[in-house]
């Protein structure tokens, strides 16, 4: 279904990343691959590049072709760097990124966002999220965690609740819908990644475990590439501003509890 096609994958040096990058050129697609970090595959196009200043962003995309097909929003921080960090990239950082690349993705492209079932709060916290993704540009991000007293102990929860809130809102901008852009994401629960310890020491032993034993099991890279990659495939043509919960079934059980069904 990606034959042919040419993606553009952020994170591709490990975990998420560097599966969906393997699989989608065992799909017959063309990689470019982003990241801070030298990756291992050598079977792709490769910008070494940091999503977590605006400066950042404009050097990935002087190195970028003319055109291509998809985004994959992969790369992405736990927390461990403080909120200061963690919002830079995992939001203002990966948004910038999609607003500057959307005249150069091709009309029926797509964007796919990697939440996780972490921003599961944005409907109790939907002001604040709104308050945050209102916020234009690539702002001073101290100035916004401080402004709205974001603790680097809640930072990779709350930057996943703007994703997904800015997915469902991006689905109908202007900027993407008039393309025939679909912008999409995907959030797994906990997935076995270099950066799991990290999130263990963000969110507690007891969170991440009570979530892996509420499914059975941890995901695995494996289990959630090809989801994004479907999302990228004119299979996924008529999916816009959805939120794909590729972990096991991890939300249906927090529905189940939270809404007591």
């Amino acid at each position: 279904m990606l034959f042919g096609k040419t993606l553009l994958i952020t994170g591709v040096s490990s975990g998420i990343g560097a599966r969906t990058a393997e699989f989608a050129g065992q799909l017959g697609a063309d990689v470019i691959g982003v990241d801070v970090r030298e990756p291992s595959l050598a079977s792709m196009a490769f910008i070494k590049g940091d999503l977590s200043s605006k400066s950042g962003v404009d050097e990935i995309v002087a190195q970028l072709p003319k055109r291509f097909d998809a985004l994959c929003n992969v790369a992405g921080l736990s927390g461990a760097t403080g909120a200061v960090g963690t919002l830079s990239v995992n939001f203002y950082g990966l948004r910038a990124l999609s607003e500057a690349v959307a005249p150069r993705l091709r009309e029926g492209g797509a964007i796919v966002n990697v939440a996780s079932i972490a921003g599961y709060g944005w409907r109790a916290n939907q002001n604040r999220a709104l308050s945050m993704i209102n916020v234009e540009g690539f702002p001073d991000v101290a100035e916004v965690v401080a402004g709205h007293a974001i603790q680097d102990s809640e930072s990779y929860p709350v930057s996943k609740e703007l994703l997904l809130l800015w997915t469902f809102r991006a689905a109908h901008l202007e900027r993407f819908k008039s393309r025939g852009i679909r912008v999409n994401a995907v959030s797994p629960g906990p997935v076995e990644t270099p950066i799991l310890k990290q999130f263990r020491a963000v969110l507690g032993d007891s969170r991440v475990d009570s979530d892996i034993s509420a499914v059975g099991r941890a995901g695995t890279p494996a289990d959630i590439a090809p989801v994004i990659l479907f999302l990228c495939s004119d299979g996924a043509r008529w999916i816009n501003g959805a939120n794909i919960a590729a972990d096991g079934g991890l939300e249906a059980a927090v529905n189940a509890q939270v809404l007591g069904f």
